[in-house]
């Protein structure tokens, strides 16, 4: 009796519910709406009625304040305690005493540089310390077309490129370059340093792998760096280990049936070492194994090849093959700042996603039209390379045969002569990483003495000097000559046998001082 009487009491309940249902306003269409919505999917009307019991829930929770402190409460002698702890670490950190004997022997250059520069002692000497290969910035016809520049356009256009910074000249600089290369486009950049740490990061994400040379420079590291993307190391111009990594990649990716964007970075003429890379074999592996090449030409372009056209003219190698190719316009060519040369997709997308490029000032009016003179000059007159050539052959044939002591690593076009002591000296006399730069300090200033200015390697001191780690930036201490074209080839002969003659004299110093 009980639960007929209950029964009949939920179904008067439900009567009464059905009947205030029917009187609210639009309950016939909702009514409907649910019916319909239960028969084709019962699973879809249970899903809206959890959420329409979390919405309700959710208005009937009770307030909470986001103002209550979740951090320990110190009192005020704790906190004059900690204070009076705290020692802010220093924003340059202190010179070594190494470092405080170099700064007081560098030499001040007054006046223009050339390969005849005067010191600020008042002395002249023969400048082989600068990369100015082919003395444009003494050259005439681009100092007239410089100051016309910037007569009409100013110093500079104070602005971002997307914004109002681009000019004309900034248009034809990039189709210069592009036609000079033979590729479809190329974008400049303001700085030369920060092209390639902002061409890398402006393809390659996190998740992506990028196969590059243990060799290369700095600022392709910081490139590498700010990308995030998964790095892996091939031993320096050793392309059958390369071929090794690449199909290691390949292989992991096949299995994981995950599919990344995949890259290649490495120099033409590597800062480092001198030397440049195979680009052929390089090209061969990139299509074999679908990878995609950055090359940066920062010391290559204007100075391999025939007309200087960076390593793609000195191996016979088609530009386009490589997806991107990335320079410098300062060094040889005598302007300032970078560029970025490959298909037209590339170099558009960079104008939007390349950090460099969007949030700088555009490159100076007078530089963009400084390199397009300049590469002019290296198109009509390919016997400025030639001269700078044969000075390459004089310098060397005074240092790397001749020298008991030092060996030149660079290539032989290369008009960065790197000179290291030789390995068989270093493990002789059990030179240390310290010990070799100072006596290359000593050969510079040796030198300086006798009228001839070069210049070294500075080196970026870690734990393990003997065998870098991976993602380490190791520079090998060196002599840094740099060749020009715009001295004769006796006096470069006159200059190699003063070089030599230097490192002669601080070696045998050092040999009889540790003898006594």
């Amino acid at each position: 009796m009980e639960l007929d009487a209950l029964q009949a009491r939920l179904g008067l309940l439900l009567e009464e519910a059905q009947v205030m249902f029917q009187k609210m306003p639009g309950s016939a269409v909702l009514g409907r709406y649910i019916q319909s919505s239960y028969q084709n999917d019962p699973v879809r009307s249970a899903f809206e009625l959890v959420l329409v019991l979390f919405f309700i829930r959710y208005l009937l929770a009770p307030p909470y304040s986001t103002n209550k402190p979740n951090f320990v409460k110190l009192r005020e002698d704790e906190v004059e305690e900690l204070i009076e702890e705290w020692v802010p670490e220093p924003l340059v950190s202190e010179q070594t005493a190494f470092e405080i004997a170099e700064s007081e022997r560098l030499p001040v250059v007054v006046g223009p540089t050339g390969p005849k520069s005067k010191l600020a002692n008042g002395r002249t000497v023969t400048n082989l310390a600068s990369y100015n290969f082919y003395n444009f910035n003494g050259n005439e016809q681009i100092k007239e077309k410089a100051i016309q520049v910037l007569r009409t356009y100013g110093v500079g256009p104070c602005g971002p490129p997307q914004f109002y910074g681009t000019q004309d000249v900034h248009m034809k600089a990039e189709a210069d370059i592009a036609a000079y290369l033979g590729t479809e486009g190329c974008i400049v950049y303001a700085q030369a340093f920060s092209t390639i740490s902002s061409v890398i990061p402006s393809f390659c994400k996190r998740g992506d792998v990028i196969i590059a040379d243990r060799n290369v420079n700095y600022s392709i590291r910081k490139g590498l760096e700010v990308s995030r993307s998964s790095i892996r190391w091939y031993d320096h111009c050793d392309m059958d280990d390369l071929e090794r990594v690449m199909q290691a990649v390949v292989k992991e990716q096949a299995k994981a049936k995950r599919l990344t964007r995949r890259f290649v970075v490495t120099e033409g003429l590597f800062e480092l070492s001198g030397d440049e890379t195979d680009l052929p074999r390089l090209v061969e592996l990139k299509e074999k194994y679908k990878f995609r090449v950055i090359l940066d030409e920062t010391w290559s372009f204007g100075v391999l090849g025939r007309t200087g056209r960076g390593i793609t003219e000195a191996q016979n190698v088609d530009p386009q093959a490589v997806d991107m190719i990335v320079g410098s316009l300062s060094g040889p060519i005598c302007a300032g700042g970078g560029f970025c040369a490959g298909p037209k997709d590339v170099v558009e997308h960079q104008r939007i996603t390349s950090s460099s490029y969007t949030f700088s000032a555009a490159l100076p009016a007078m530089l963009a039209v400084t390199a397009s003179e300049a590469l002019n000059l290296l198109q009509s007159n390919p016997d400025i390379l030639s001269q700078c050539r044969e000075n390459i052959k004089a310098m060397r044939a005074q240092l790397d045969p001749r020298s008991d002591w030092v060996v030149c690593t660079s290539s032989p076009e290369n008009p960065v002569m790197l000179l290291i002591l030789k390995p068989d000296v270093v493990k002789a006399r059990k030179l240390e990483l310290e010990d070799q730069e100072r006596i290359l300090l000593d050969c510079v200033e040796e030198a300086l003495i006798n009228g001839v200015m070069i210049t070294r390697t500075k080196t970026r001191p870690f734990a393990n000097a003997i065998k870098p780690k991976d993602g380490e930036w190791f520079a090998q201490p060196s002599l840094r000559v740099c060749v020009t074209s715009a001295l004769s080839k006796k006096d470069m002969e006159k200059a190699g046998v003063t070089i030599r003659h230097a490192i002669t004299k601080v070696m045998t110093r050092k040999t009889s001082n540790k003898a006594t």
